[in-house]
């Protein structure tokens, strides 16, 4: 099978020919047929996040059909859509684990990062870490929803009741985030990167009351706000324009460095907080909701060996809503020709 293999951090990813993998016990075989390209993956391949998996195919967005089971999977049968997220594999023993905290797991692997991912043409998955996928999303539409819908309904519900809310970067998470939120009757305010013409009016056909850089203060101010570009200098940008009481949320696994600012920004009962990986239960929730309400993924689709250009252009803020790769074998979402 071909997979693009990140052979160290900072190099490009390379096209090539490996055995297909076979599934041990509790793991399933996928044909991938999608896999979504997340900022994750270029923090990964940056070497921003320590100790990957080395060689190791990336992405953690994938969709595909089972192929085959190891021994002792009942959950699926072979032909299913399944569904594979960023966390593979949980201990079930440690505190976090008994306490319904697995993301907290201090053993816990992750897909594309200390697992092989779905940058390939097959890929194997504990079944148990796996998601049956919700009708009505072609493969390419269902990808970003394993990642950037799972982590941003983890933040939208981490930033509470928030009538007014800020959204920080308005990429993959950011535009489903938006459609939960204003399901949930919210008001959306988008901050962009300045000069960023295209990411506001993204935001504004979204259903977003206001869009502007990120440097700027919104009309009015904001109940909670969420940050999703990874940028440290937006924490102290977003509780300027938050309510006493109101929380700041940040979505991503990395930021840069958060500068000091005055106690008097935090002051008043505001909160930061980040959040960390997902729950097999926020899965369920959110791909549960999806459909209901429903969310719609706007992608734009790569072949498996342009990963590299996926990756640019995500890098670049060149994508307007989700890059996602596919094989030969993917269903095309609505709209291709």
């Amino acid at each position: 099978m071909q997979v693009m293999l990140l052979e160290a951090p900072r190099r490009p990813l390379r096209l090539v020919e490996v055995p297909d993998p076979a599934p041990g016990p509790g793991q399933i075989l996928i044909a991938v047929t999608a896999c979504g390209v997340c900022r994750t993956d270029l923090h990964v391949a940056n070497g921003d996040l320590p100790d990957p998996k080395l060689p190791l195919v990336l992405g953690h967005e994938i969709v595909g059909t089972v192929a085959a089971l190891g021994t002792g999977v009942s959950r699926f049968r072979v032909g299913d859509r399944v569904g594979v997220p960023w966390l593979g594999w949980t201990c079930g023993e440690c505190g976090y684990c008994r306490a319904s905290r697995e993301n907290l797991c201090d053993r816990a692997a992750f897909t594309g990062y200390t697992l092989d991912g779905g940058y390939a043409e097959r890929a194997v998955a504990n079944a148990a870490f796996a998601f049956a996928m919700p009708e009505g999303f072609t493969d390419a539409e269902a990808a970003p929803l394993l990642c950037a819908g799972l982590i941003g309904y983890r933040t939208l519900v981490a930033s509470g009741p928030a009538e007014r809310l800020g959204i920080y970067g308005f990429g993959a998470a950011g535009h489903l985030v938006a459609q939960v939120a204003r399901h949930q009757g919210r008001r959306v305010f988008a901050f962009t990167r300045p000069g960023d013409a295209a990411a506001k009016q993204f935001a504004l056909d979204l259903g977003a009351v206001w869009a502007g850089d990120a440097d700027h203060a919104p009309p009015e101010p904001l109940d909670a706000a969420i940050i999703f570009a990874p940028v440290g200098l937006l924490v102290a940008a977003a509780l300027k324009v938050v309510v006493k009481g109101g929380t700041v949320v940040c979505g991503g696994i990395h930021m840069t460095d958060i500068p000091a600012m005055p106690y008097q920004l935090l002051w008043g009962e505001r909160v930061v907080r980040s959040v960390a990986n997902l729950t097999r239960r926020d899965g369920e929730e959110f791909l549960a909701l999806a459909p209901q309400i429903p969310v719609r993924t706007q992608v734009q689709p790569f072949p498996l060996a342009d990963a590299n250009e996926a990756l640019r252009r995500l890098r670049e803020g060149e994508l307007r809503g989700a890059a996602v790769l596919t094989t030969a074998a993917a269903t095309p979402p609505r709209g291709w020709p």
